[in-house]
């Protein structure tokens, strides 16, 4: 299983890296203010880096206990992907609706097209992630001593 460090590293990346992407492109497809999607995103992003990091602890312990292991294999990544975003699409929504002064409706379509852009994204980012910074393989050893 992945440390601390590992976790933090790879939540912080995703996040920072996810931001310069979606303000841009988000300012452009909703037609807003680069400032008022950046806030949005940026908010966003805080709220997903903790949810990064308490999604994925849990999601690979429960891996551990049902599998042995935390190996993501593809259509692994796509479940992953589809609960991370599940969760975090119900705490945004509120948020978008309020600070950009927006029906929830409108929010809603606006929080379902970051959350399909951070599909693709993270099943990206995760899988690249996994091949540049595998675990250890003394790590997947220490990983049988927590059963």
């Amino acid at each position: 299983m992945r440390g601390t460090a590992d976790r933090i590293r790879h939540a912080v990346s995703f996040e920072v890296i996810g931001l310069l992407a979606i303000t841009p492109l988000g300012a452009w497809v909703f037609a807003m203010e680069m400032h008022a999607i950046g806030v949005v995103a940026l908010v966003g992003a805080t709220l997903a880096t903790l949810w990064n990091y308490l999604f994925n602890l849990g999601f690979d312990r429960a891996m551990m206990r049902w599998v042995g292991h935390t190996r993501k294999w593809p259509l692994l990544r796509v479940f992953h992907a589809l609960l991370f975003e599940a969760g975090l699409l119900a705490v945004l929504l509120p948020f978008i609706a309020w600070y950009l002064q927006i029906g929830l409706w409108t929010a809603l379509l606006m929080d379902l097209g970051f959350a399909g852009f951070y599909l693709i994204y993270a099943f990206v980012f995760n899988w690249a992630y996994d091949a540049i910074f595998p675990v250890p393989m003394g790590a997947l050893a220490d990983q049988s001593a927590l059963e």
